[in-house]
């Protein structure tokens, strides 16, 4: 009986397709592997930059120079009054220093390496000048697991990827067929439009397994990525924000008849979650003005949700509020795919 029931066919039917695809495979596995590897490679744990300091050539330079030490991790260099902008300009220094009685320092204080300088060479300074410290501070440096930034990063890479895959991997499919006039062809198959998009939708979420699994696997075995929390939530959230974001790409599909349509409306879609959701860096540094709107987006509920369990072992009554965000849009995209969706 199941060999003939429609949803079994076209769930084997999508399987099959994309296992016929090994760019696919790429865009799906292999992807956000090597997006993990080269960003956990430029953000390994490293000794700090140093701090390009430029000084003015003229009186009292000799005596500003010695001030900093290549030891406090200073990198100084003696340069022309007229070359002072724009080596600060094109970022070759992080600050200038005027030598006189009292130095004048230029710095861009929108740049965080500049505000940082600013304070280090402040230090050096007011120490050659004669400055004790009446406080003695003991340093203690956290680099463990848990705290660095590839920590941070794959749950984000996780999220991206599941409404990447989601998007594209059903969207981008289902106007490909319309446009080859396949869809049209299944009018007159004994099925409905639920059997196809929950086909589609079910499909997808088996992959989910493997782009969990292999990403975590990798980030365990490469950078000593800790799961401090439940393996089961993760896969549960993993799978709710496969089946939402797969109701995603099923709505801005609906009615698309064409690729270029397709690849527009998922970019508009994508495009502002990619930058606001917390994937690379956090969504906090945005603006309070905007924060309601930011954390109501689904990519933002689904990575605070992951990082939540994978960092700090929460539970799922802690992550309740976040779960219900983004069930409701897997739901309220679900229902208006089925209602607005046409074969032709």
């Amino acid at each position: 009986m199941s060999d003939r029931n429609p949803f079994h066919q076209l769930f084997l039917a999508r399987m099959r397709d994309f296992y016929r695809q090994p760019e696919v495979i790429f865009w799906v596995f292999g992807f956000p592997i090597l997006l993990a590897v080269g960003l956990g490679i430029a953000f390994r744990e490293k000794a700090p930059d140093e701090i390009a300091v430029g000084i003015v050539r003229g009186a009292g330079d000799e005596q500003t120079l010695a001030a900093f030490d290549a030891k406090d991790g200073f990198k100084v260099k003696l340069i022309d009054a007229a070359d002072s902008e724009n080596e600060l300009r094109l970022g070759k220094v992080a600050i200038v220093v005027v030598p006189s009685a009292e130095p004048t320092l230029q710095f861009d204080p929108t740049r965080p390496e500049s505000v940082l300088a600013r304070a280090r060479v402040d230090a050096a300074l007011q120490r050659a000048a004669g400055r004790v410290d009446p406080l003695s501070l003991r340093e203690d440096l956290v680099t463990k697991p848990g705290a660095r930034y590839i920590d941070f990063l794959i749950p984000g890479l996780l999220g991206m990827n599941i409404m990447s895959g989601g998007l594209w991997g059903i969207g981008f499919v289902i106007v490909e067929m319309r446009s080859r006039k396949l869809l049209k062809r299944l009018i007159a198959t004994p099925m409905k439009k639920s059997h196809f998009m929950a086909a589609a939708i079910a499909a997808r979420m088996v992959l989910v397994i493997g782009e969990v699994t292999l990403l975590l696997f990798f980030g365990w075995l490469v950078f000593d990525l800790v799961i401090q929390g439940s393996w089961a939530f993760v896969m549960a959230l993993a799978f709710l924000g496969a089946f939402t974001f797969a109701g995603i790409g099923l709505l801005v599909a609906s009615r698309a008849r064409k690729i270029e349509t397709v690849s527009g409306l998922m970019n508009l879609v994508m495009m502002p979650m990619f930058v606001t959701s917390g994937v690379f860096f956090s969504s906090e540094r945005f603006p309070d003005v905007v924060q309601p709107l930011i954390q109501a987006l689904p990519l933002t509920a689904l990575n605070d949700a992951l990082r939540a369990v994978i960092l700090e072992g929460a539970d799922v009554t802690s992550q309740l509020p976040r779960i219900a965000i983004i069930g409701a849009w897997g739901l309220v995209t679900f229902v208006l795919a089925l209602r607005f969706f046409r074969w032709n």
